[in-house]
């Protein structure tokens, strides 16, 4: 039988310390990922309020557990692929504003997607247990039970790394799909759209053109008693 002295115990509870500590810097930067991307991947709102309704969606998302985020990311931008054209859903918006809806989505077959969602709700559960019961469930006062923490340990890691290359695969897709949408919104196009009501097919809407907004304005401004 193999002895151990307090000095080979003291080093297997820093190898456990270490391992825990690397899973657990893993874990925030999946966290602070998954977060970005909630807080970004859709809006809808006044496009002269995009910045204001930006910041009013991070602050929101910032105080929301893994497992939130988790559930308010599957479904809205990781979707099941749909076959056939694609349907237009009605935007809900105040008559007379400029209103900006934005939605990017990756789209994953049926078996790929109940993976992605089940691998996804699976890291909540295993942040959870390293977080609140990793030490309940490992004796790391022997050497024994340091040794099995770091097998533990390991494999969570791996877990851990792989579903965050996943993640930042997906950031990139909307990285790419909001770089797209931005460059549309800095065209020409999209300004006389914006300004003067000037849609691309050269129609003209006339509630959303600049001679109409100055009407109204100056309408409200010198208006007497109605």
């Amino acid at each position: 039988m193999t002895r151990f002295d307090d000095g080979d115990l003291r080093e297997y509870q820093y190898e456990v310390q270490r391992l825990l500590g690397r899973c657990m810097l893993r874990v925030q930067q999946y966290e602070q990922l998954i977060k970005a991307m909630v807080a970004h991947h859709g809006f809808s709102g006044p496009i002269l309020e995009v910045e204001r309704a930006r910041a009013a969606q991070i602050d929101g998302t910032a105080r929301k557990t893994l497992g939130t985020l988790i559930g308010d990311l599957v479904g809205t931008y990781v979707v099941v692929e749909k076959n056939g054209p694609i349907e237009n859903t009605p935007i809900k918006s105040p008559e007379n504003v400029n209103w900006l809806d934005m939605q990017t989505s990756v789209a994953l077959s049926d078996v790929d997607f109940a993976q992605a969602e089940r691998e996804l709700k699976e890291m909540v559960g295993l942040r959870n247990n390293l977080v609140h019961h990793f030490i309940e469930q490992h004796d790391i006062s022997s050497v024994d039970g340091c040794s099995r923490a770091q097998d533990a340990l390991v494999t969570a890691y791996s877990r851990i790394d792989k579903n965050l290359a996943q993640l930042r695969e997906w950031a990139k897709e909307m990285k790419n799909l909001q770089q797209a949408m931005s460059d549309v919104m800095q065209s020409e196009g999209f300004t006389d759209w914006l300004v003067n009501g000037i849609a691309p097919d050269d129609t003209l809407d006339w509630n959303a053109s600049d001679i109409v907004r100055a009407l109204r304005e100056a309408y409200r401004t010198l208006a007497t008693d109605g």
